[in-house]
């Protein structure tokens, strides 16, 4: 008689975590209707704003025209209720066929903000990300603020809701602002790296063409891109790294090689 036997998943990070990397690499983002809206009459469709920015906290800062009709809406919402969902994409840096790594969505409600408060929101915003169509906020576009309700994370991991209490505690990867560089370099120049972790891959899938995927403190996820379909493969680090020096130290251990990589 056997006993079924669960298979351990390799390590990584929480869904908190994953969800403010998401956020914080800032990805193309899109405003729709909440689920519950979405079949009642006179909704909008999909909206891409001029800028849009994910605080610490899991507050949106949106940036639309003056005269689009969701800022009307907001204006004109009651008690500030306007109902509104943020899409996040959290795109692969290098060229796959399938380039969408994750989804994350903020539900919240949609207010409308002062004059000062514009002001003095865009000025906090351009403090870690410049840029210069904040300049233009009172100038022809207007600077509105989404309060997240709840959020929800899709990825490789799979499916997972999220308070923003959650979200505002949890930190993001550490490599999330070296990640697509690191990834494109080892794509472009580093072919023989990748063969020798492809070593890792399963047996059956190794006659697919093996690309880098991701990159996170507990390891490296590569993408498979076979015949029967894509398939994604997290090879995992004996410990989790938090900087470059470590980082090259996990990979020759992966490789099998005294050489540095960098």
């Amino acid at each position: 008689m056997t006993t079924p036997t669960s298979i351990r998943r390799p390590p990584a990070p929480n869904p908190a975590e994953r969800a403010k990397t998401i956020a914080t690499r800032n990805g193309p983002a899109t405003l729709m209707p909440t689920a519950e809206q979405r079949d009642q009459p006179g909704q909008y469709g999909r909206v891409i704003p001029e800028l849009h920015h994910v605080h610490p906290s899991g507050s949106v800062s949106i940036l639309l025209p003056d005269e689009h009709h969701l800022v009307k809406r907001a204006h004109e919402a009651q008690r500030g209720e306007l109902a509104v969902m943020v899409e996040l994409t959290d795109q692969a840096p290098v060229d796959l066929r399938e380039p969408i790594r994750g989804l994350l969505w903020i539900t919240g409600w949609l207010h409308p903000l002062s004059e000062v408060s514009a002001r003095a929101r865009a000025v906090s915003i351009a403090e870690t990300r410049p840029d210069e169509r904040l300049l233009d906020v009172g100038h022809g576009v207007t600077l509105l603020r989404l309060t997240p309700a709840s959020l929800v994370l899709a990825d490789a991991e799979g499916t997972h809701s999220l308070r923003p209490h959650m979200f505002s505690a949890a930190p993001p990867d550490p490599f999330h602002d070296y990640e697509a560089a690191w990834l494109q370099h080892l794509e472009s120049d580093h072919a023989d790296v990748v063969a020798q972790l492809a070593k890792h891959v399963p047996a059956e899938l190794r006659d697919g063409w093996i690309r880098p995927l991701g990159l996170d403190r507990y390891g490296l996820r590569l993408r498979v891109e076979a015949d029967s379909g894509d398939h994604d493969v997290r090879l995992a680090f004996s410990r989790p790294v938090d900087g470059p020096q470590q980082l090259s130290g996990e990979i020759r251990r992966l490789v099998g090689c005294p050489y540095s990589f960098g």
